[in-house]
């Protein structure tokens, strides 16, 4: 069954987006009666059928709804986009995949990335959840500098990455099942001693990814797998 995201779902009937509604009728050729699936980003999938085939503004007639079970831990991971955008919405994409729920991106010392365009990495998440069948849209955050995250993350859990840590404070080794975290990712030239001091005051913990140097994008990935590893029932 087509998978078509439509926030803001609020009565039995709906009516798509101009690109939601061009995509069903021009180019996957749907018709009246024909039946389509529908998630709203918040957690809720809809079934339904077409009853208007404007490919400007198609019509949904919603038969049914369930909710997406919640996942018992929130994962945040703040990372700083790479120079070549292109491996950054890779991770955005992948990660999503596997399963995250709040992405913030962060200017430091070392970026070679300071600007991104919020709305284009938003359209990659979207895509991501319709591939991958969920109806949880992660929430992606303006991008801030690594001082203002120092003042607003409240997880249960707190950890930066270093590739020079011990391996005894591998991230698999520290995070404990069904908490909340925030996981830090820094940029292609790692971060400055005074972002790692400042973190260690702030209540985070230096964690390694494992003895191997990683890019930036890899080592999101890495991170966002140990955690939803450590939390399969």
């Amino acid at each position: 069954m087509h998978i078509v995201y439509a926030p803001d779902i609020h009565a039995d009937t709906y009516l798509l987006s101009k690109e939601e509604s061009y995509h069903c009728i021009k180019v996957l050729r749907l018709r009246i009666d024909d039946k389509i699936q529908l998630m709203d980003g918040m957690g809720n999938f809809f079934s339904g059928i077409i009853f208007d085939n404007d490919p400007r503004e198609c019509g949904i007639k919603i038969m049914e709804t369930h909710k997406e079970p919640e996942r018992a831990f929130k994962l945040h991971i703040a990372t700083a986009p790479t120079k070549n955008i292109d491996r950054f919405e890779w991770f955005l994409e992948k990660a999503t995949e596997i399963g995250i729920d709040e992405i913030t991106p962060i200017v430091c010392a070392h970026s070679e990335r300071k600007i991104i365009r919020l709305d284009r990495l938003e359209k990659i998440l979207i895509a991501a959840i319709k591939q991958s069948v969920k109806a949880t849209l992660p929430k992606i955050n303006p991008m801030i500098t690594f001082k203002e995250l120092m003042k607003s993350s409240t997880e249960t859990q707190k950890f930066i990455t270093n590739c020079q840590e011990n391996q005894e404070n591998h991230l698999m080794k520290k995070y404990l099942k069904g908490n909340d975290c925030m996981i830090i990712i820094g940029p292609e030239g790692d971060f400055s001693p005074d972002e790692l001091t400042m973190a260690m005051k702030n209540g985070f913990e230096s964690v390694s990814l494992g003895k191997y140097r990683l890019r930036t994008e890899t080592a999101g990935m890495v991170a966002c797998d140990i955690i939803n590893l450590k939390n399969i029932d």
